[in-house]
């Protein structure tokens, strides 16, 4: 029973440890997904703003010059397109999402590179597989793989693949895992170049749901572009968005806009503030999809570790089980005579223990006068009364019918206070079918001499044991049955 309890405490155990392994593990992983998205929320802000006072600033009136006041622009955008897949890494072998992200960051086409400068992903399967060795136009990337701090943007130039004049601009990703790179024709180029008003250029920034772009004139505060075309001509006062910056800071609050709480990034240069708030709940969907996918494997991991751990547990308790039965006598609880030869052939002759022979008077004829139940009520009110007191300094054992043995072998110092409380235990005790009991015994300490073996002290304790039972008959007057 005590090793069916414990087998069964211990798989509790299991259970806590598994469902409190698996709580830590999605808390940590909602802190990290939290400061990862933290960080490519900020990025992202950073790179709006970067582009919006990049397009507003750019106003070259020839077409050379316009193509090359737009490279850092491009640029920009290849570090935006960036970001967006890794804020939403699912969308890296999605063509139909990338090319809503190119369509949002007004480009033509996405191209994603490995380490090695091969195309592997991108709005255009048929270009997969082309690398920086497939022709003179692509080879003007080569540096980017000995370089991964390095960003380049190609003037326009006939593509490798179909001979089409395109426009190119690449940059590593955030963990210099891959290449991003966009592509955009020339005359897309011109066509955005003259719509650089203010109000066409914020309009028509690449945003998705739960992001929100605001321009306005650092001097009358009012908005003169917006994301959202019903916030212009609105004071910027009253978008919850405070304009005392100086020129080139960048601040990042919690705000409130239309009822939404949104994380704002503000600056202000020269004659523009510009504000890029994002929705709190941009993440969120991702955010609850990713725990629960990482919730599902650990819950699956672990019914797989408890179906493997309660296999072991289950065959450790049966060899327990059947351990503790092989040593343990049915009756009493006591270890049995099994348990007792090993213990004695284990015992140091020259460590100090004390060895006590115990045996039970009047067994015999209270089995004959009151019936075999009486007996072992007797037999286990012994056996109880030896464990209480002896307990905590040895074992006890049943070696026959009414035959115990106590092996000591810590605080033998305190040993006649023990054997007198184990006197005083016997002496008060009253059972159900006989009123009291009486037990014989005799010690002996293995410091006493210098025996030949251990079976000399056992007899030795032994002849002690029936000279007391004998002197408890004699002054009892009680007839002895054999």
């Amino acid at each position: 029973m005590e090793i069916m309890i414990k087998y069964i405490h211990e798989e509790k155990k299991l259970v806590f440890l598994a469902f409190a392994t698996i709580a830590i593990a999605l808390l940590l992983e909602a802190g990290i997904l939290k400061y990862v998205n933290d960080s490519n929320t900020y990025r992202m802000s950073k790179v709006l703003l970067d582009r919006v006072i990049t397009v507003l600033n750019k106003n070259d009136d020839s077409e050379n010059g316009l193509i090359e006041s737009l490279k850092d622009d491009y640029i920009v955008r290849a570090k935006a397109v960036s970001y967006i897949i890794d804020a939403k890494p699912q969308v890296e072998y999605d063509v139909e999402e990338l090319q809503k992200i190119a369509d949002l960051i007004s480009v033509d086409e996405i191209h994603l590179f490995d380490k090695n400068g091969y195309i592997y992903s991108g709005t255009l399967p048929k270009y997969y597989g082309f690398s920086f060795d497939s022709g003179e136009q692509m080879e003007y990337f080569k540096p980017m793989l000995k370089n991964k701090n390095l960003t380049m943007c190609q003037d326009v130039t006939p593509n490798t693949a179909e001979g089409k004049e395109m426009m190119y601009a690449i940059t590593w990703n955030e963990a210099g895992t891959r290449m991003i790179q966009i592509g955009i024709e020339p005359k897309r180029l011109l066509k955005e170049l003259k719509q650089n008003e203010i109000s066409a250029v914020v309009s028509d920034m690449p945003v998705y749901k739960g992001i929100e772009i605001f321009v306005a004139d650092s001097q009358t505060k009012i908005v003169k572009g917006a994301t959202d075309s019903r916030q212009i001509g609105v004071k910027l006062e009253g978008l919850v968005v405070s304009s005392d910056k100086k020129s080139g800071e960048t601040d990042v609050r919690l705000i409130r806009i239309g009822g939404k709480r949104c994380k704002c990034l503000l600056s202000q240069y020269d004659d523009y503030i510009v504000a890029v708030t994002i929705d709190s709940s941009f993440y969120r969907q991702g955010n609850i999809f990713a725990v629960l996918i990482v919730g599902v494997y650990l819950v699956l991991a672990s019914c797989c570790m408890f179906y493997l751990l309660s296999r072991v547990m289950k065959e450790k308790y049966e060899k327990e089980k059947l351990l503790y039965i092989s040593n343990t006598d049915e009756l009493t609880r006591c270890f049995n005579r099994h348990a007792y030869e090993e213990r004695i052939n284990n015992l140091d002759l020259r460590e100090e223990w004390i060895y006590i022979s115990l045996d039970l008077n009047n067994l015999k004829h209270t089995n004959d006068s009151l019936g075999h139940a009486a007996g072992d009520e007797l037999i286990c009110a012994a056996a109880n009364c030896m464990r209480e007191s002896f307990g905590k300094y040895g074992n006890v054992y049943r070696i026959g019918g009414d035959e115990f043995v106590v092996i000591i072998t810590g605080n033998t110092k305190e040993f006649q206070s023990i054997i007198e409380s184990f006197d005083r235990r016997v002496a008060q005790w009253h059972g159900k079918l006989v009123d009291s009991m009486t037990i014989s015994w005799g010690y002996v300490f293995s410091s006493e001499k210098e025996w030949d073996n251990i079976y000399d002290i056992a007899k030795e304790a032994d002849e002690r044991m029936y000279k007391n039972k004998e002197r408890y008959y004699q002054e009892s007057k009680i007839v002895r049955r054999r």
